[in-house]
């Protein structure tokens, strides 16, 4: 499935490293995105063969990759556009797993602004797949200068 052009339009990641397919909904400080599991991911050759398993890291990174959009969302009277800057993970706290995501799931993650200090957003994220959660996590992000 490829990528909505407003997500692309957003933030800088780029499949095969994007983990958001679409934005379903966005309230000031709350955003709500989704992606399906494609099967054929070449991660699943190797975690695990012959029991594909979608990787908690990755989980995670959609779970960042939304609250990037967030981020660009709230700028959005600027139309999004912060030239020469990246969003960048500063903070990982917590996470915690609940269960497995495989090949063919619909992520729905739904990401929470908590905080602003500064240049720093603080999130909390939820991945839920049919409704039941299968991974939280706290975390922060800053806009950086992008390298030349």
């Amino acid at each position: 499935m490829q990528p909505d052009e407003t997500v692309t339009s957003l933030i800088p990641h780029r499949p095969p490293f994007l983990w958001v397919d679409r934005i379903l909904d966005f309230r000031q400080g709350q955003i709500i995105t989704e992606k399906t599991i494609p099967a054929d991911l070449d991660v699943f050759t190797g975690h695990y063969p012959g029991q594909p398993i979608m990787p908690g890291v990755l989980l995670c990174e959609a779970l960042f990759q939304s609250g990037a959009l967030l981020m660009a969302k709230m700028q959005e009277p600027d139309d999004g556009q912060h030239p020469g800057t990246v969003p960048v993970l500063a903070r990982i706290v917590g996470a915690r797993f609940k269960r497995s995501v495989y090949p063919g799931d619909i992520m729905v993650m739904e990401v929470k602004l908590t905080e602003t200090l500064s240049s720093a957003c603080f999130f909390t994220g939820k991945l839920r797949v049919q409704g039941k959660l299968a991974v939280q996590v706290d975390f922060s992000c800053t806009l950086q200068p992008a390298q030349p």
